[in-house]
């Protein structure tokens, strides 16, 4: 059986705010079930660059795969636009699984995630604070505490300029309602959210598509910089888990200290080439797309169907 692929937009609602999604399958009908998996990109994107093409990626291999945009970001709704804000995303992620349970095409308890990227921390403290996420992936994870963080900024002196930015921009928001923000991406700009060279947020042809606002609110440096992307290591996790990493991606040695004080499975998928490469180039998402598979058919318990073109 060879179905093709289609795609349509789904709604749900996260702490008042209007979260807009997309689902990805390939079906011969709408009654059919299968397993699903939600899939979220790196901090400051949207759901049309890496998510996008992981979930249909997955969607041809038989899951039913649901890619959203963050509260405050693309097409979804949220008043404080373009915020890291971590603890958000978080709550996001919780009701995102739980909107997927809901849903008469999707699997009784055959919900996944694949957090690429930042995502990847975050997904995995939702699943330490108890959202329904029966299986966990994550690609070229990005998991950080302040200390670890703090090099791609030029040290605690670098985090501290940041922290400084970041309260006055607070400071402005409280005061008047005004968001202040910069870019996200800007190689040699301190002030962006990423200022090193990524060709990734430079191509067209790549990330630096026309849903992509490249904008960051300068307050999001608190709770970006403060985050604890390794607390959920040491919490309860006990779900099924997969670390698709490589020695360019960043954090590998903090991959492993996830990786060792989860309570439950965890295996390593490891590969080569560097953190972006991971994004969007065909030979690692070639890599990551078959670890997801085959972690995925072995720890959602309906499995896959077969016959789906491959």
């Amino acid at each position: 059986m060879t179905t093709e692929l289609t795609t349509f937009p789904v709604m749900f609602t996260s702490g008042g705010s209007r979260i807009i999604g997309r689902v990805h399958r390939c079906a011969e009908s709408i009654v059919e079930r299968q397993p699903a998996v939600l899939i979220t990109g790196s901090w400051l994107t949207v759901k049309e660059q890496m998510a996008d093409l992981y979930a249909d990626a997955l969607a041809r291999r038989g899951y039913t795969a649901i890619t959203f945009d963050f509260a405050g970001w693309g097409q979804s709704g949220g008043d404080l636009r373009h915020v890291e804000l971590p603890s958000r995303k978080i709550a996001d992620i919780d009701a995102a699984a739980r909107f997927a349970s809901t849903l008469s095409f999707t699997r009784p308890g055959d919900v996944g995630y694949v957090g690429i990227c930042a995502s990847a921390q975050y997904a995995l403290s939702a699943i330490a604070q108890g959202a329904p996420i029966a299986s966990y992936a994550s690609v070229a994870g990005w998991f950080h505490d302040t200390t670890s963080v703090a090099p791609f900024y030029g040290g605690m002196q670098g985090v501290q300029l940041r922290l400084d930015r970041a309260q006055a921009a607070t400071a402005r928001y409280v005061s008047d309602g005004e968001v202040l923000t910069v870019p996200a991406y800007d190689p040699g700009n301190d002030r962006a959210g990423m200022h090193l060279e990524l060709d990734y947020y430079s191509a067209e042809d790549r990330g630096a598509i026309p849903e992509w606002p490249n904008e960051m609110a300068e307050m999001s440096w608190i709770p970006w910089l403060t985050f604890d992307g390794l607390a959920a290591a040491r919490s309860s996790v006990s779900v099924p888990s997969l670390f698709v990493h490589s020695d360019g991606c960043v954090f590998p040695d903090n991959i492993e200290q996830v990786r060792r004080g989860l309570r439950g499975p965890a295996d390593v998928a490891w590969g080569e080439g560097g953190q972006i490469d991971f994004y969007d180039q065909p030979a690692q998402v070639e890599f990551a797309v078959e670890a997801l598979d085959a972690h995925f058919s072995k720890t959602l318990t309906g499995g896959v169907d077969a016959e789906v073109s491959r």
